[in-house]
């Protein structure tokens, strides 16, 4: 299938390492060109070198808590690309907690989790409207918690922001959706939460009914799709990559 994506305009949060990494290969390869967004510029720059020439990649060094960082985003990629067709959001972590948490943790991972993505969205939004089309997906986590963890609160707000906004935007040819990820292998999976492959292979046979953890690819695909033209009918949508790990059925 073609997915229509040659020659539209991509931005990529969080795009050093593991999901964000895979993303941003699979929309080059479909044809997009590239504003890659992280922290990290050695990682950034080497994931660059890595595209095809037709992705004119852009190398953006943000923390994406800094103040004015949505501003200072919209500039440099207007000013290389003239506009912008999509974004993923997919800069964020988990925050889980032994006890409560402290105040501060909170209102961390609300401001990393939730508010970053929604100025840098607010932010291009405009440039979208005047294009007649745009794409926002948001990279989040699970509504099933399992423990005390301040990501789980401003997940929620992505998707309820997300669909309120998509009700908002539809008109202009803009859909806005968001993906939470199950168990999949990426830097905080593999070096944090489920640091060996014991601990692995036991997770993936007791909570995965397809019986494995995924990888970054698995849910790059569904990313490049929704990203698509051919998804304009799928918006205001929270839809789960998890080899089938949760268990509700809505």
């Amino acid at each position: 299938m073609d997915l229509q994506l040659q020659g539209k305009i991509a931005l990529v949060t969080g795009a050093s390492v593991g999901l964000g990494r895979a993303i941003a290969r699979l929309l080059a390869e479909e044809g997009c060109k590239l504003a890659l967004l992280a922290r990290r510029r050695t990682l950034l720059e080497e994931l660059a070198a890595e595209l095809p020439a037709s992705a004119e990649p852009l190398v953006i060094v943000e923390d994406i808590l800094s103040p004015g960082m949505a501003e200072r985003t919209r500039q440099v990629v207007l000013d290389r690309f003239g506009g912008l067709d999509i974004l993923v959001n997919n800069a964020g972590g988990s925050r889980p907690q032994k006890d409560l948490g402290p105040d501060d943790v909170w209102l961390e991972s609300m401001e990393l989790n939730f508010h970053a993505g929604r100025r840098l969205t607010h932010a291009f939004i405009p440039v979208m409207q005047a294009r007649k089309f745009g794409r926002v997906v948001n990279i989040t986590g699970q509504d099933e918690p399992h423990n005390i963890n301040a990501a789980n609160a401003p997940n929620g707000a992505v998707h309820i922001w997300a669909k309120a906004l998509s009700r908002q935007v539809g008109r202009d040819g803009i859909t806005i959706n968001s993906i939470p990820p199950g168990r999949i292998h990426s830097e905080q999976i593999d070096t944090r939460i489920l640091p060996t492959e014991e601990a692995q292979r036991a997770w993936a046979e007791k909570e995965v009914p397809v019986g494995y953890i995924g990888e970054a690819e698995d849910l790059a695909v569904l990313v490049a799709f929704l990203c698509s033209p051919r998804a304009r009918y799928i918006t205001g949508q929270v839809i789960h990559v998890d080899g089938g790990t949760r268990r509700f059925s809505h």
